[in-house]
């Protein structure tokens, strides 16, 4: 990799939070195998570390998942799914973060339902600048891809002409807004 594409992609040094207000995390899983249904974390919290050994760091309310239809987000907060009295929160923490084809590739595990599976998230560094208020910010966005029943969301209906309402693979997207802490 050539040292501009590593300056495009690189996390300045530093300790950064995820401000919640201005970032999301998203996840969509195709209903009937024909739509794409999304829901949301909104309540997320998480530390970015640049430099060196760059590191994301999350925990996500799962009380605070939905997909903006009542009776489904009561379905994913049961034991069914998220399970979300015995497990309030997700997390994510990485393990390794590399430059690779001018992207970032986030090495990481994920623990959903108290469940730990390595994911592989690709995004890029999005940025940086100063807001109105003199905060430094930067701005990264991530995806991938895992599959649901590796974290004992295994709930499932059988279609009447074959197959499943709903697939393993759940597509996750995210992206944060992080000011520089002091």
């Amino acid at each position: 990799m050539s040292a501009e594409n590593a300056a495009e992609t690189a996390i300045p040094a530093g300790t950064w939070s995820i401000d919640p207000p201005h970032s999301f995390i998203e996840f969509a899983i195709k209903h009937v195998g024909i739509a794409t249904v999304k829901g949301y974390a909104i309540g997320i919290q998480g530390t970015i570390e640049g430099g060196v050994e760059p590191a994301v760091r999350g925990i996500v309310d799962a009380t605070t998942l939905t997909t903006h239809d009542e009776t489904r987000d009561a379905h994913l907060r049961s034991p069914e799914f998220f399970d979300v009295e015995r497990f309030p929160q997700l997390s994510f923490e990485s393990t390794d973060i590399e430059e690779r084809d001018g992207a970032l590739v986030v090495h990481g595990t994920l623990t959903i339902k108290g469940v730990s599976q390595p994911v592989e998230l690709r995004g890029r560094y999005t940025g940086s600048n100063v807001d109105p208020w003199g905060n430094d910010r930067i701005g990264l966005e991530f995806q991938g891809t895992v599959d649901r029943t590796a974290f004992g969301l295994n709930w499932n209906a059988p279609l009447p002409g074959g197959g499943f309402l709903l697939p393993n693979d759940v597509a996750l997207s995210a992206g944060f807004s992080a000011i520089k802490e002091a």
